[in-house]
């Protein structure tokens, strides 16, 4: 890890005209037990590699045009910065990375996210933000290119430098202190969908589905497509290199690699934003916009959960007695077999792998009912509660191993359609593929899973 040593940096501002030409302000450094403090930024007219390590070589006139830059000016004031707080080193990914080496560069995009995970603080600087404090409410007229927010939130490469940090400190334009994370956690998170906890405590604080990470970055941009997955490599703890110009293939690349180091089956929780044919993987993280409340639960949870909402609410079909159906002891014993089966299935060992073939979901049985996400519903039944099933397609094809990936919503009226995701290849074994997409109208949700449940 290449960092800027902050004094030898100062020194050579301050004194211009006199400055050692072979004086060295970057140093080869392991990054753990290493304290320096590191910038998070929007890139803009900014001053590279070449230009910060060959300032002094260069014609007088050439060097004041780079020192004159906006982004000459934000290195030496994090340097500033970095020296009234006590650290004597500083990262910043405009001059600390050589990028004429594409190795040097594939290795600081995959060990980013850990870098700013170990700096000791994260100076978070807002460029369009004039106020002396954090702005705490949507204003589209100012920051009209950005969702009405500072457009530091609305970048693909800060998000990870906004979580990993353990503290971050944010300037406005004049670098100003204008707040830190820990103590903006709630604001925080109304602007960005991420959950104080995560904000506070980082990525172990709080049980996360691959969903809802991938919900934080759905309204995000970057100015390289690849970029919108290169950013979230860290957020899920995976490597791969870098090939800019397949576009849209890096976020699928992304998510194969999620799928080898994760079972989890909110990957698939996605829902694009008009009709479209192909693969079962979204093709951006926007697929996901909606999945911020996607939950990962355990199976015995969930059958309770579920339960519980089939109790509390009345129920049509022969499941459900109509006359004194809480009294009816038929219908509790009733209750208690569908409990009983519906946990027993549940429980059958599953994992995706993806091999030369595809992806591949393995199950114990070839009927099997797996509804491990959960969308918590509130006491007046609004909202969705929205489960991730994959049961048997329909009965024409139940002996050719293929299964169905459903996303049930309950309607806030008595139909609603059920969507299956777009199509997977076919592969071999117990594959879960799914059919091309379709609409199916569906009963009432609660009858609807008593009937599936009910047919095993």
């Amino acid at each position: 890890m290449r960092l800027l040593d902050v004094k030898a940096a100062l020194d050579r501002e301050t004194h211009i005209q006199q400055a050692d030409p072979e004086c060295e302000i970057l140093k080869e450094l392991d990054h753990k037990g290493t304290r320096y403090a590191i910038l998070s930024h929007r890139w803009g007219d900014e001053v590279g590699y070449e230009e910060m390590t060959g300032l002094m070589k260069m014609e007088e006139r050439k060097r004041d045009a780079v020192r004159q830059r906006n982004g000459y000016q934000k290195i030496i004031k994090s340097c500033e910065q970095a020296s009234k707080d006590g650290y004597e080193l500083l990262w910043i990914d405009t001059c600390c990375i050589d990028k004429r080496s594409s190795s040097e560069l594939l290795e600081a995009i995959n060990s980013m996210y850990r870098w700013y995970q170990n700096a000791q603080v994260c100076y978070a600087y807002l460029h369009d933000v004039d106020e002396s404090a954090f702005p705490t409410e949507r204003d589209r007229d100012k920051f009209s290119e950005s969702d009405g927010w500072p457009e530091w939130f609305m970048r693909g490469w800060t998000l990870q430098e906004l979580i990993a940090p353990k503290q971050v400190e944010f300037f406005n334009k004049d670098w100003a202190p204008i707040g830190n994370k820990r103590h903006l956690a709630s604001t925080l998170e109304s602007v960005t969908g991420i959950p104080w906890e995560v904000l506070r405590n980082g990525l172990g604080a709080k049980r996360l589905s691959v969903a809802q990470i991938m919900s934080w970055a759905a309204g995000r941009k970057t100015t390289r497509v690849e970029d919108r997955a290169y950013s979230l490599m860290g957020l899920f703890r995976v490597n791969m290199p870098m090939l800019y110009g397949e576009g849209k293939k890096a976020f699928q690349r992304l998510q194969l690699k999620i799928i080898r180091v994760s079972s989890d089956h909110s990957i698939f929780a996605w829902n694009p934003s008009g009709p479209r044919t192909g693969s079962v993987l979204a093709e951006d993280p926007s697929d996901f916009r909606d999945s911020s409340f996607i939950k990962i639960v355990k199976p015995d949870k969930f059958i309770d959960n579920l339960m519980t909402l089939i109790e509390r609410n009345a129920l049509d079909g022969p499941w459900h007695p109509q006359h004194n159906s809480r009294t009816n002891p038929i219908h509790w014993c009733r209750i208690a077999w569908l409990r009983w089966r519906a946990r027993a299935i549940s429980h059958q060992l599953r994992t995706i792998s993806v091999t030369s073939s595809g992806i591949q979901l393995y199950c114990h049985a070839a009927i099997s009912l797996s509804p491990l996400i959960w969308y918590p519903l509130d006491p007046t039944l609004r909202g969705l509660l929205q489960l991730l099933v994959l049961w048997p397609a329909l009965p024409h094809i139940q002996n050719s191993r293929h299964s169905i990936l459903l996303i049930i919503k309950t309607p806030m009226r008595h139909t609603e359609s059920l969507h299956s995701t777009t199509s997977m290849p076919h592969t071999t074994d117990s594959l879960a593929a799914v059919p091309t997409r379709a609409s199916l109208q569906a009963t009432p949700l609660h009858s609807h899973l008593l009937q599936m449940i009910s047919s095993l």
